[in-house]
């Protein structure tokens, strides 16, 4: 058995693992990674696009900016649509705040290609160990040898289906969750976006947005069953119900991706047990109608990075400072997803009152700004400066 000792052994190679070691690397903490998927496949999976004004900061912050300002879409203001109206809301002039579109992928890609420290990719038989006393550990198996990974603290950054918060001792870490009774069909289509901004819509026949990921490519959902069966979604019929729900025809495109993406709450608390941190998805989970998750688990791993260099007050107080963000987080995605979709049990009532919202969302200057700063995002705590 090979094995190797560092300060912090790091679990997962997504976004959350990748920056937290580039923070750690910053610092001069030495660190390993350890991931049981592919480079290839970290890098390819189509998932969160919208950063925060935070993260976009934390990543320029941290050298990893060129890209994603080339690339990069700065949007000021979103657009709800309803009862057949379009209705912006400036989140530049109402915080100074904006959003900008550029995939959690290129995100992935930018901290992979700037990792110098190790990283072992399609690790086989991962587990934890350890972590209750002074000398947490990893095993796993790679390139037919055994390795174990001696540390100082874990932080698992493995995801919501990872094997750090399972290997928790039952009866400490208590989950709170909510399944929603829809889910999103997504298609990522080549076509330009019909809108410079991204569009919620909330319609009678159910939610729809458009989203993009560059100026030739667009990202787009309609609200559907949770299990829905995609062979009754033929192209032109999804093309059909996005222009019903958004109001307007979309610049088509050949779809180069389809699928369904189930909406759920997720809290695990605390987000620590003696050595052992989680950091997000591992931690928690959002509805993606808020933009949060990417954004999240960055806010998380600039607390674990700054309690990790030296800062133990703050690692003590890791799960305490990060739940009060990420709560912060659920109450606004659920928000949003219970202001902008259609459920089961709604009648003519509920559809009234939801419009009623919607109304005052876009009519009151307070209402408009509350809705902008969580969606641009609120500070980070402890996020570096540039050197």
């Amino acid at each position: 058995m090979r094995q190797i000792r560092t300060r912090v052994g790091i679990v997962g190679a997504g976004p959350a693992g990748l920056l937290l070691a580039r923070l750690l690397d910053r610092e001069g903490v030495d660190n390993v990674i350890v991931e049981n998927r592919s480079r290839r496949h970290t890098e390819e999976r189509v998932r969160a696009g919208v950063l925060e004004q935070g993260t976009r900061d934390l990543l320029t912050a941290l050298g990893l900016g060129e890209r994603m300002q080339q690339q990069g879409l700065v949007h000021h203001g979103i657009e709800l649509r309803f009862a057949g109206s379009g209705h912006r809301i400036d989140m530049y002039a109402l915080t100074g705040r904006a959003i900008t579109v550029y995939g959690q992928n290129e995100v992935v890609k930018d901290l992979a290609d700037a990792r110098s420290g190790p990283l072992f990719y399609e690790a086989e038989d991962v587990a934890v160990s350890g972590f209750e006393g002074t000398s947490p550990r990893i095993h796993f198996r790679h390139g037919g040898e055994d390795y174990e990974v001696v540390c100082d603290y874990l932080a698992g950054c493995d995801g919501f289906h990872g094997i750090c918060r399972p290997s928790i001792p039952a009866g400490v870490v208590w989950t709170y969750e909510k399944q929603y009774p829809f889910g999103w069909l997504g298609i990522l289509a080549e076509a330009a976006p019909a809108s410079e901004e991204l569009i919620y819509a909330s319609h009678e026949r159910g939610f729809a947005l458009m989203s993009m990921r560059s100026n030739s490519v667009t990202r787009l959902y309609l609200q559907c069953e949770p299990d829905e069966d995609l062979s009754g979604w033929p192209d032109a019929r999804i093309w059909e119900e996005l222009d019903a729900r958004l109001g307007f025809a979309l610049n088509q495109g050949p779809i180069l991706q389809k699928g369904v993406t189930a909406m759920r709450s997720f809290v695990a608390e605390p987000m620590q047990y003696g050595r052992l941190f989680l950091a997000g998805d591992a931690a928690h989970i959002v509805p993606p109608t808020g933009a949060k998750g990417l954004n999240l688990a960055a806010a998380d791993v600039c607390v674990l990075a700054r309690g990790l260099a030296g800062d133990t007050a703050v690692l003590e107080r890791y799960s305490e400072i990060c739940l009060r963000r990420v709560w912060r987080a659920q109450h606004f995605s659920y928000w949003m997803t219970s202001m902008l979709h259609r459920f089961p049990q709604h009648d003519e009532f509920d559809r009234r009152r939801q419009l009623a919202e919607l109304d005052m969302v876009t009519r009151s200057v307070a209402a408009s700004t509350a809705l902008a700063e969580n969606y641009a995002g609120l500070p980070f705590e402890y996020a570096p400066v540039a050197h």
